[in-house]
């Protein structure tokens, strides 16, 4: 139907004539009526065949505007803006830093300053009881290693090695020390790897504990020489007095316990106090000193002084380590 009108619409108007072609001479006037009818028909006619052109050149890409592609049809930039770029936040951050605390600290591997590291023995000492010899000389130097107190390292099982060996035994807590070395403290003696420490950690003093019945010598900090001590007994007594005959004594076997401090002492040797008999004594208040004496058992048993053996308050003397004013510390040990 569309070509029937555009091909009556070319019959009627000249406008539609072929270029080559001649064009039609009219024989007459044309009214003014026609040649606005062909004007208006010549309009519309040009008007479709752009349509039907710029339709086609949109659909076959042909025209000279399809070759450029819109702005509208271009990609966003492939380039990342700044803001896709890892953040500086994203660096691990020094707190991520395995902390100076998951370092082992020096504490764990340095030892106080009053506690000393001593050898396993190799091989073992034996369980040799009171018996002397050359096993018994190793006895004596593992004791003085440790700090107990003996005379001589001789081989000579005596006095003062039984004394040592009693004070280890106390030390260590073992049930009725008795001076001899059984197999329990051949192997305490043995496997051994710290010095025996008093309670005491600073300072030069001495160390008296009632509760394990020892006396420590401890020199800037550090506990040096332990010897086998016995206390009072906290029992009452009554007994006749050595100097005065006819009076007699009564009161409780007590050793004060607080800080005290030596303020006289007889270097004479044996003296006979009210209560007994008592070698080279240091007192530290009143009538309660540290003195030598015969009997030392594992067990407290004075009027209230503290009984150690007589060689060894002969060492005490010439050692020079308890002089006037040194101070004294006496405690319960709990």
């Amino acid at each position: 139907m569309l070509d029937d009108k555009i091909v009556k619409t070319e019959r009627k108007w000249p406008c539609m004539q072929s270029a080559g072609a001649a064009p039609q001479v009219s024989s007459g006037p044309v009214a003014p009526a026609e040649r606005r009818t062909a004007r208006i028909g010549c309009g519309i006619v040009f008007g479709f065949v752009a349509l039907v052109g710029c339709s086609t050149a949109l659909t076959s890409g042909s025209g000279s505007d399809a070759a450029i592609p819109p702005e509208t049809t271009a990609l966003p930039t492939t380039v990342a803006p700044t803001t896709t770029m890892p953040p500086t936040t994203t660096t691990a951050p020094t707190t991520t830093m395995p902390p100076t605390t998951t370092i082992a600290p020096t504490t764990t591997t340095t030892l106080p300053i009053n506690v000393v590291e001593v050898p396993v023995l190799d091989p073992p000492l034996a369980a040799i009881g009171t018996s002397s010899g050359g096993e018994a000389a190793r006895v004596q130097n593992r004791l003085m290693e440790l700090g107990f107190w003996v005379q001589s390292a001789d081989g000579d099982y005596g006095l003062t090695t039984r004394q040592a060996v009693m004070a280890f035994q106390k030390y260590m807590g073992f049930d009725n020390p008795d001076g001899k070395l059984d197999e329990q403290s051949a192997a305490a003696l043995t496997n051994m790897d710290l010095r025996p420490v008093a309670r005491a950690n600073s300072g030069t003093l001495v160390e008296v504990d009632k509760g394990k019945q020892l006396l420590f010598f401890v020199i800037d900090g550090r506990t040096e020489f332990i010897l086998n001590a016995s206390t009072g007994n906290g029992e009452a007594y009554e007994e006749p007095d050595q100097n005065t005959p006819g009076e007699i004594q009564r009161g409780v076997s007590l050793t004060p316990s607080g800080l005290h401090e030596v303020n006289r002492e007889r270097p004479e040797g044996w003296w006979e106090g009210d209560l007994g008999s008592i070698y080279r004594p240091k007192y530290f208040v009143g009538g309660v000193a540290v003195h030598g004496s015969n009997s030392i058992p594992n067990y407290p048993a004075s009027h209230g002084c503290v009984r150690v053996s007589v060689p060894a308050m002969d060492w005490v003397w010439e050692a020079g380590i308890m002089p006037l004013d040194t101070p004294v510390w006496v405690h319960d040990g709990a």
